[in-house]
């Protein structure tokens, strides 16, 4: 059974100061996939390297981030994930750039990193609902390929 987290990397949120919208959309996206997903993880910002580290020990299918991806201090979701990483798929990043750009010129001040981890294919979103959209359009006609060829099935 394939498998999907969600993180969502908000000081404000995980402190009740307002819900969550992203993660929400993240999750139904992947269990729209077929991916046994739970409800998301909602951690501080500042947590968020433990929440990374934690979520890649139990080895998903898939693990998407949102929030922590912009210039602030705080932002610190996309140095959480790259040292995990090994191997970086920036033709998916570029697309969801080109996509973003298409409604919000602002979209490319958002730092983002798709790859491996392992046997785990990871991306980080921005924390807005549009963002993560975005990142779901991009990814729905390519993650059942990329999964299949993590698992060993090599058909082109």
């Amino acid at each position: 059974m394939r498998t999907g987290l969600v993180i969502v990397a908000s000081t404000r949120a995980a402190a009740g100061t307002y819900p969550d919208r992203s993660g929400p959309l993240a999750v139904e996206f992947l269990r729209g996939l077929g991916l046994d997903t739970p409800d998301a993880r909602v951690v501080a910002d500042a947590d968020i390297p433990a929440a990374v580290a934690q979520a890649l020990a139990e080895g998903p299918s898939v693990l998407l981030t949102s929030g922590g991806t912009g210039v602030t201090p705080d932002d610190r979701t996309v140095d959480a994930i790259v040292p995990h990483l090994d191997r970086e798929l920036p033709g998916i990043v570029h697309a969801f750039f080109t996509r973003g750009l298409e409604s919000t010129p602002t979209a490319v001040i958002s730092r983002a990193v798709a790859g491996l981890a392992g046997r785990t294919f990871v991306m980080t979103l921005p924390g807005s609902t549009g963002g993560v959209r975005d990142g779901c359009a991009v990814l729905e006609p390519l993650l059942p390929h990329l999964l299949d060829q993590l698992e060993g099935h090599h058909d082109h």
